[in-house]
């Protein structure tokens, strides 16, 4: 777990991991420089519960989410490896579940529901122990980079073997998880979908997600850097779909990104016709799209 400056929210948070029914863990929280009396509350909780630990971040480590867990990957002892963050709340009973579902199985990582609130959290679990699990299917990669198959950092559970060689990237600050991820799929890991909300994320305005929607400036830098890696490790494996090609095409459109769509262009068979539409439409397209919106009113309407 990462923490910065969120001692409103992180003792909740760590309340119901300290309730899991899975009861072998331990939690690493990596603080990135917190001045808001974050340490001295984890230090006091360490005291109280060993299996939680606090660490500050190392300077060997880049400052931001993906270097705060490169570290707490570099420090875990465990055979199974879950990113918490310091805002959310996991169901009691998510590690028994997950772990279940890998223990002694083919399978390289456990992925399961997640929902979202707001304000205060209600706790209100479904201690139902039934549900459907399905092995994910191999274009599970093309569904997780679209968006189809949500893999939210903290809605996995992985074998720790499938960080045996592969870090986030500390460059990016934000999507950091999305170009990881895809890089661990690319290696074609095979994954279990176990179909319960195990995971309840809290939506607010001051969270990496929340800055991107409200379009900061360092994470839609981020968001278009870690598409232009994602790009290239498809290309080197041979695996940029038309409807892959088509998602980033559309997401430069809608990032007003010429290098993004450059960049997607470039690493496909696009013939010159079709650079000069694609470019001649991104150049005019903050011209168009108000146009096609107000169109699209009036024919729903």
């Amino acid at each position: 777990m990462a923490t910065f400056n969120r001692s409103h929210f992180i003792m909740e948070s760590l309340h119901y991991i300290r309730k899991q029914t899975f009861t072998e863990f331990e939690c690493l929280v990596i603080d990135d420089g917190s001045t808001d009396g974050t340490r001295q509350l984890l230090l006091k909780i360490a005291t109280e519960d060993p299996r939680i630990k606090y660490f500050k971040r190392s300077s060997n480590y880049q400052k931001g989410l993906p270097g705060c867990r490169n570290y707490g990957l570099d420090l875990a002892k465990g055979d199974y490896i879950v990113f918490f963050d310091d805002d959310d709340i996991p169901h009691p009973r998510l590690l028994e579940l997950a772990v279940k579902n890998l223990q002694n199985s083919k399978f390289n990582f456990c992925r399961y529901g997640r929902k979202v609130f707001r304000g205060d959290f209600v706790a209100n679990f479904n201690s139902s122990t039934a549900y459907e699990i399905s092995e994910l299917p191999d274009n599970v990669l093309a569904s997780m980079i679209i968006g189809k198959v949500p893999f939210n950092s903290c809605q996995i559970l992985w074998k720790r073997s499938c960080f045996d060689e592969i870090r986030f990237n500390e460059k990016l600050l934000f999507a950091e998880e999305w170009e990881c991820y895809t890089r661990i799929l690319i290696e074609k890991h095979i994954g279990v979908n176990l179909e319960k909300a195990l995971y309840y994320g809290r939506k607010h305005a001051n969270s990496n997600t929340g800055e991107f929607q409200q379009r900061d400036k360092i994470r839609l830098a981020s968001k278009i850097h870690a598409a232009e890696l994602i790009i290239d490790h498809l290309k080197t494996a041979n695996n940029i779909t038309r409807t892959l090609r088509k998602f980033f095409i559309r997401m430069a459109f809608d990032l007003k990104s010429k290098q993004l769509l450059d960049k997607i262009l470039k690493s496909t068979d696009t013939g010159l016709s079709e650079n000069i539409k694609y470019k001649l439409g991104l150049q005019f397209y903050p011209i168009i799209r108000p146009i096609l919106k107000y169109k699209g009113k009036i024919k729903s309407a």
